[in-house]
């Protein structure tokens, strides 16, 4: 089943994941990585008709892509951070330790937003959510930080949007 699956998609999945990250050989890592969770997920496909077979492996490549860009996206904000840190940062160094403490997808939100710059519209277009639901995941992760610093004995005062 796995292997008529590749068969019809490889190459269609590849020209789209290609147009969408611009990157041929992400895009090959991408697509490969969709069919080896297709294979972890042989029971589930094998009840699904055709076409709900092929709305999932294009689904699966979008979530891969839209992880890697996440993971890819921190992962610069924190090197970027540590290579222009002086010993006298010491609010930058509670920072990056407290943002280790939240959810994944707070993280990234609070680095991308307020580190990086991007507007909660750009990161709702991005993640294909309302800029809404963005705003109320940031404030969530400014509420999860505020408790942590809170429980670590320190006075946070509240933040007014």
């Amino acid at each position: 089943m796995i292997t008529d699956l590749y068969t019809v998609l490889s190459e269609e999945l590849l020209r789209w994941t290609i147009s969408r990250c611009g990157d041929s050989a992400l895009a090959e890592e991408l697509v490969q990585e969709a069919f080896v969770r297709a294979l972890k997920n042989q029971d589930l496909l094998s009840g699904m008709k055709p076409e709900q077979k092929r709305a999932w492996m294009y689904r699966t490549v979008k979530n891969l892509h839209v992880d890697y860009f996440r993971r890819a996206s921190y992962q610069a904000a924190v090197e970027n951070q540590a290579e222009t840190q002086t010993p006298d940062d010491c609010a930058d160094v509670d920072l990056l330790l407290v943002l280790e403490m939240l959810p994944d997808e707070e993280k990234m939100l609070f680095v991308m937003r307020y580190l990086q710059g991007y507007s909660s519209e750009e990161l709702g277009r991005w993640f294909g959510k309302p800029a809404g639901t963005i705003r109320a995941k940031l404030s969530s992760a400014r509420k999860h930080m505020r408790q942590i610093l809170s429980e670590q004995g320190r006075n946070v005062p509240e933040r007014k949007e």
